[in-house]
C-alpha cells in the first residue's frame, strides 16, 4: 500500500502562547459556526488533486509527495481557542521536510492536516504547518537530557531558575542540536499539508499530544533556513482514549514506566481546548485492520482566524 497522505478539514483556531480573553474565544466561535457548512459541503463535493511541486513564498523548491486518499475523509470541524507552545518549544530546531521522523522508533504516523481561513471560510495556502513532539518514551529533541519523568518547575529549578521567569521559546534549556520529530511543511493551493512522524509517547502531567503552529508571511532562505514573520494559530492536537492504550501497550512505549500516563481527562491543557464544542482530537484511521503497529493515518484541519495575526519575527541563525 502506498503510505503518500492528503489533508482533510475540520477546524483548529488559536493564536499565541497564551489564555485568550473571553472576548476573543467567542468571536472565534462565532468564526466556527459561520464556517461549519461550508466545511460540510467541501468534504462532500471536494476532490484532492496532486500536491503543488512548490509553493510561491519560498526561495528554494519544494517537492512534495502524491495524496494518499482521493476524496477528504474527515466531517468534523474541529477548533481550538488559546493553547501554550509549552516548555520544549524551540523554534532553532525546527525542519522544514515531510518526514520528521529521523531515528525515532514507534508506530509510524502519517498526518494529514488542512488548514481553513475563518474569515472567508476557504481552504488557506501556503501557510508554514509547524509540528514538535515527543518520542515514544517522552524526551524531545533538543532538550533530550531533560527527564520526561520530572514535572517542568523542578527542571528550571535544577538549574537555578524560576517558572515565573520562563519565556516560551526564549528562555534557553536547549541541551543538543537533535531535530528528530520536528517538521514544517507549508499547505498547498488546496490548503493541505501531510508529514510523516511517529505516534507521540508521554511525559509527566500531560497527555499525549503533539504542538502545532500556522505561520503567515514566511521566507526559506537559499541555504533552508527558514523566517518567518506572524504566527495564526498555536495549539495541540490529541488522540482518541481507546487508541492510546492500545498503542501505549507496545513497544518501545510500554518500556516507560517510571510514571503513570496523563489521560486527557485528567490533562491540564486537554479541556481548554475543547471549549465551545471546539475538538482537538485527530481522526486516525489503520494502515492495517489487523495491525495497529503497521502504522496509522491522522487527519484534521486547523481553522485559523486570519484576522487575529499575532506580529512575530523569528529567523534561523
Amino acid at each position: 500500500m502506498r503510505l503518500f497522505l492528503f489533508a482533510v478539514l475540520a477546524l483548529v483556531i488559536a493564536v499565541n502562547a497564551h489564555n485568550a480573553p473571553k472576548g476573543q474565544i467567542a468571536h472565534k466561535a462565532a468564526l466556527s459556526s459561520r464556517c461549519a457548512s461550508h466545511v460540510a459541503h467541501n468534504n462532500q463535493k471536494r476532490w484532492k488533486r496532486s500536491f503543488s511541486p512548490s509553493i510561491s513564498n519560498t526561495t528554494v523548491p519544494i517537492r512534495t509527495q502524491g495524496p494518499y486518499y482521493s476524496t477528504l475523509q474527515n466531517e468534523t470541524c474541529v477548533l481550538s481557542p488559546e493553547i501554550t507552545a509549552g516548555p520544549y518549544y524551540w523554534p532553532h530546531s525546527q525542519t522544514i521536510r515531510q518526514d520528521m521522523t529521523e531515528n525515532q522508533v514507534g508506530v509510524p504516523l502519517w498526518l494529514d492536516i488542512g488548514v481553513m481561513d475563518m474569515a472567508t471560510c476557504l481552504p488557506l495556502e501556503g501557510v508554514m504547518v509547524d509540528l514538535w513532539h515527543c518520542n515514544a518514551t517522552g524526551s524531545y529533541s533538543s532538550f533530550s537530557a531533560l527527564s520526561p519523568d520530572t514535572p517542568f518547575p523542578e527542571l528550571l529549578a535544577e538549574q537555578g531558575k524560576n517558572i515565573s521567569d520562563f519565556v516560551v521559546g526564549e528562555t534557553d534549556l536547549h541541551t543538543d542540536a537533535e531535530t528528530w520529530l520536528r517538521g514544517m511543511w507549508p499547505t498547498n493551493e488546496e490548503g493541505l499539508m501531510q508529514m510523516k512522524t511517529i505516534f507521540p509517547g508521554f511525559y509527566v502531567e500531560r497527555s499525549i499530544h503533539i504542538h502545532v503552529q500556522v505561520h503567515t508571511n514566511w521566507t526559506v532562505r537559499e541555504n533552508g533556513t527558514l523566517v518567518f514573520e506572524n504566527t495564526v494559530s498555536t495549539g495541540q492536537l490529541y488522540f482518541d482514549e481507546e487508541l492510546e492504550a492500545k498503542i501505549m501497550a507496545l513497544q518501545p512505549y510500554a518500556s516507560h514506566v517510571e510514571i503513570n500516563r496523563t489521560t486527557n481527562a485528567e490533562d491540564m491543557e486537554f479541556s481548554k481546548g475543547m471549549v465551545n464544542g471546539y475538538n482537538p482530537v485527530v481522526s486516525v484511521v489503520q494502515i492495517d485492520d489487523d495491525d495497529i503497529s503497521k502504522g496509522l493515518i491522522g487527519y484534521i484541519t486547523i481553522g485559523v482566524d486570519s484576522s487575529a495575526i499575532r506580529d512575530e519575527h523569528w529567523a534561523a541563525a
